[in-house]
């Protein structure tokens, strides 16, 4: 978040005011009288800007995209980084709490995977794969239900869409955590295999389990 304080116009206006006044009231013919109105006026604006400060807001500064020096990988990471924002905002616009909970965990784990990209390198066409099947298709439904939902209507086609949606949720999010699970299968079987080989060695140092 990044600070910002705006001042308030109101000064601006109290200047304006005490010129338009002062010609209209007094004379405004000499050198000294330009003085006068000068110093009335800067003494106003002074005066308005502590009664009237202004305000400040926070503005939210979007993060940074992420580099890695490869280039297919920044690519991916930046699509996904796209639709995760894009689920996020179709997310905040719906009412139902149990569809919402749904979408936010696909969101969270789809995280995860772009995440683990990051980390791991290797498991860049995994993830290729599932950004170009798993999640247009995640992607077409919610905005569908978006769609649907918005029609304000509850006939018996919108509301059976709207209900094969959100049953279809939990099967995305099963496969999408299966999916992420599947990422760390290479992981798991290099540790399994130095877990052996340590194992040897202490059996051939005398140790037993």
């Amino acid at each position: 978040m990044r600070e910002i304080k705006k001042k308030s116009i109101i000064p601006v206006y109290g200047v304006a005011a005490v010129w338009l006044l002062y010609c209209l009231i007094f004379p405004l013919y000499k050198t000294s009288h330009f003085f006068f109105l000068i110093g009335c006026a800067a003494a106003a604006y002074v005066v308005l800007s502590f009664v009237f400060p202004g305000k400040t807001e926070y503005v939210e500064i979007p993060d940074e995209p992420v580099r890695t020096g490869d280039e297919l990988i920044d690519a991916l990471l930046a699509e996904g980084g796209k639709v995760i924002e894009e689920l996020r905002g179709l997310s905040a616009g719906i009412s139902d709490d149990s569809v919402r909970a749904k979408l936010d965990d696909i969101i969270a784990v789809t995280d995860k995977i772009f995440k683990d990209l990051l980390d791991d390198p290797d498991d860049y066409k995994q993830v290729k794969r599932f950004s170009e099947f798993y999640l247009p298709t995640t992607v077409k439904l919610m905005h569908a239900y978006d769609r649907f939902r918005k029609t304000g209507a509850s006939g018996e086609n919108i509301s059976g869409t709207l209900e094969r949606i959100d049953d279809a949720l939990d099967t995305i999010l099963e496969s999408y955590r299966k999916f992420f699970d599947s990422l760390f299968e290479n992981q798991a079987l290099d540790i399994e295999t130095d877990i052996k080989v340590l194992e040897n060695i202490l059996k051939q140092e005398g140790f037993k389990f």
